[in-house]
């Protein structure tokens, strides 16, 4: 994302401003613990103020879960945390139902997500069937127990994360719930004068005492004031064709077995138009699309075998793809 905001003579400039007036002050709450991970917060934001969930995969020790629980610490919303086990059943994650004997009645009580930010630790290691539980929730932002229908607050966001190099003991997400997330964040080792000012940051504070300082600084009216702004923000046909192209792209090319959904399309285009709001612009250019291809795509597409051994990263072809398609003027 471009690091200054352009300044116009839009109508909507004024909210641009107060959009990036919030966001200056998430980062800077999240920046009193997290070093780096700036690209990370930006998706994160456009997540949030798009209604996507987010997927973030690194190795342990990186920061996925303190991220996620910092950012949603700058929220004042409800906030819960799912940790999946091998054990885990749907019921934990959804809620049961239990007989009252006063009443002799049935009562739902509802699991932990029914929240507005919830961080799924671990995602993958819970068995397919507790997967499957957060379908409908994901897609509909409602949950059907025993046959009544609970729909969800606004806002509802779910972040989960997930260790891509130890398998053992965990169970693969299907397409069918990895296109239900809005990006899929892959995070790597921070460099070495990154990981220089941790050390400096917490040589005083083995407790990470600084954790407690993290204030609420975006209401939920904020956060639906910055959703209505970014649906605002305009979108030519070209780029627009643009988006479908690429996604189209992914459907015939010899390097991949699955290509993206229309799902894609439209992940791409609400992404695209959150990072320009962010970037301080009323329009879409090309650079917002390419920005976030790469996260909304990767775990959308399939290598072919042949390539998968061969090493190729589906952000290469990602990559390939998006600068072979001619670019609107």
């Amino acid at each position: 994302m471009e690091d200054n905001i352009v300044s116009t003579s839009s109508p909507l400039q004024n909210d641009l401003d107060k959009l990036n007036e919030h966001i200056a002050k998430v980062k800077a709450e999240v920046g009193k613990l997290v070093v780096g991970q700036e690209k990370t917060i930006d998706l994160i934001m456009a997540g949030i103020f798009t209604g996507g969930h987010i997927l973030i995969e690194g190795v342990p020790g990186i920061a996925k879960t303190l991220t996620a629980k910092l950012l949603a610490r700058t929220l004042s919303v409800d906030f819960s945390r799912i940790q999946f086990t091998p054990d885990l059943m749907p019921t934990d994650v959804v809620g049961t139902s239990v007989f009252n004997l006063k009443t002799s009645e049935f009562t739902f009580n509802r699991g932990p997500v029914f929240g507005n930010v919830v961080l799924v630790d671990e995602i993958n290691r819970a068995p397919a069937k507790t997967q499957s539980a957060l379908f409908e929730v994901m897609e509909e932002r409602q949950i059907t127990v025993d046959g009544t229908t609970y729909p969800l607050e606004f806002p509802f966001l779910i972040i989960a994360t997930q260790n891509p190099i130890e398998q053992e003991g965990t169970y693969r997400l299907p397409e069918a719930q990895l296109d239900r997330f809005l990006f899929r964040i892959k995070l790597g080792y921070l460099t070495v004068e990154q990981e220089t000012e941790v050390l400096k940051r917490f040589r005083d504070d083995f407790t990470m005492k600084a954790v407690h300082t993290v204030a609420a600084v975006l209401s939920k009216q904020d956060m639906s004031h910055c959703q209505r702004i970014i649906e605002k923000i305009h979108i030519k046909d070209e780029i627009l064709s643009y988006i479908a192209q690429v996604v189209a792209s992914t459907r015939s090319h010899s390097d991949l077995s699955l290509g993206a959904s229309p799902r894609a399309s439209l992940a791409i285009m609400r992404a695209a138009k959150a990072i320009a709001a962010m970037s301080g612009r009323d329009f879409v250019t090309p650079d917002d699309v390419k920005y976030v291809a790469a996260p909304v795509l990767n775990h959308r597409i399939i290598l072919t075998a042949e390539r998968e051994m061969e090493g190729v990263e589906s952000e290469d072809v990602i990559k390939e793809i998006t600068e072979r398609i001619e670019i609107p003027r």
